[in-house]
């Protein structure tokens, strides 16, 4: 009977021990893919994410350029100066750098670039006749140029992966809240360009853009426009809902419980009315920052330095609609998220 048990338990040994070997040899790629991605210092590898995005978006542009027989060169400037050279490098160096020093993953780089990207793209289809197909090809190639690169060169954050750590997992994943978080969004999106576009935009197309071949968009161009603040709400809660959903309590959200005013000194007072926010909030704030700012430089700089006719006021005056759309859908997720 003893040898019996002895033999079952080194069977049950083995049975264990191949187990872990298995799940150990489901693990390892997982585990190479990190390693290999975080092989080389940070600093180090961000000047192979630029190079790697410059060589994708100069290769992504040839392409369009060569299949559409250059119909972006009948909207798009050449840009004739060294001085605009160095400033769109510059921005597009900036856009990087912040996604890579901010820590965001290649998700939130393309949901970040799409909206960013998007409303440059939108205004040559809707009052410049540029083709969907062409500028949907533009699009991509930004996205991409910003995703390749980094998807490259670091891994995917626990947010974006819905691992079984990650806080709020079930709030992530379900569906019905995926659904109306975006919803949400691409409805603020949706009111906030057609009540800019009927109360100072259209007045401003005619006296800022030269050469707009119409200030009333087309019905295709409406049609396009529902399509992109669906996809908006898409990037938007990917940019900001899942992040800050997924932010958990900390031990600085203790730390700041507990601060008593009283034993504090001055300047630790001040901090705390300042930035005494829980992590989360800390998250939502960032981001909302990052994405109203991105898309208001990005947009400004692609219209006054690489549309035909549009002048600095024009460009301030239609990045700030686009500005204001993303700050209101990043509200709205920021309440939903932390609620």
């Amino acid at each position: 009977m003893s040898l019996t048990k002895q033999n079952n338990a080194i069977d049950a040994g083995e049975g264990s021990s191949s187990s872990s070997a298995a799940v150990a040899t489901r693990e390892i790629p997982a585990v190479l893919v990190d390693q290999r991605k975080s092989s080389l210092p940070s600093l180090l590898r961000f000047p192979l994410v630029a190079i790697l995005s410059f060589s994708i978006s100069s290769l992504g542009y040839s392409f369009i350029n060569e299949f559409t027989r250059g119909e972006l060169a009948t909207v798009m400037r050449t840009l004739d100066t060294t001085r605009e050279v160095n400033i769109m490098t510059a921005w597009r160096l900036a856009e990087l750098a912040l996604g890579w020093f901010a820590n965001f993953d290649s998700v939130d780089l393309a949901a970040l670039n799409f909206l960013s990207h998007s409303p440059t793209f939108y205004l040559m289809t809707a009052f410049y006749n540029l083709s969907p197909k062409t500028a949907l090809s533009g699009l991509a190639v930004d996205v991409a140029a910003s995703f390749v690169p980094f998807l490259l060169l670091r891994s995917l954050s626990d947010a974006h992966k819905a691992a079984s750590s990650t806080p709020n997992r079930e709030i992530i994943l379900d569906r019905s809240i995926q659904l109306l978080s975006i919803l949400l969004a691409s409805f603020i999106y949706n009111v906030t360009l057609f009540l800019s576009y009927n109360i100072y935009l259209r007045p401003a197309l005619v006296l800022y853009f030269e050469g707009i071949h119409t200030i009333e968009p087309s019905q295709n161009s409406l049609i396009i426009l529902g399509t992109l603040a669906l996809a908006s709400g898409i990037a938007a809660r990917t940019f900001i809902f899942t992040p800050l959903a997924a932010t958990g309590r900390t031990e600085e959200d203790e730390k700041h419980a507990q601060f008593d005013a009283i034993d504090a000194s001055l300047w630790e007072t001040f901090w705390w009315n300042v930035w005494g926010y829980t992590t989360q909030t800390k998250v939502g704030i960032v981001r909302t920052l990052a994405v109203v700012a991105v898309t208001g430089i990005n947009t400004y700089v692609q219209c006054a330095l690489t549309i035909s006719g549009v002048d600095g006021q024009g460009a301030v005056a239609y990045s700030i609609v686009w500005a204001a759309a993303a700050f209101f859908a990043a509200v709205g997720l920021g309440f939903v998220g932390e609620v």
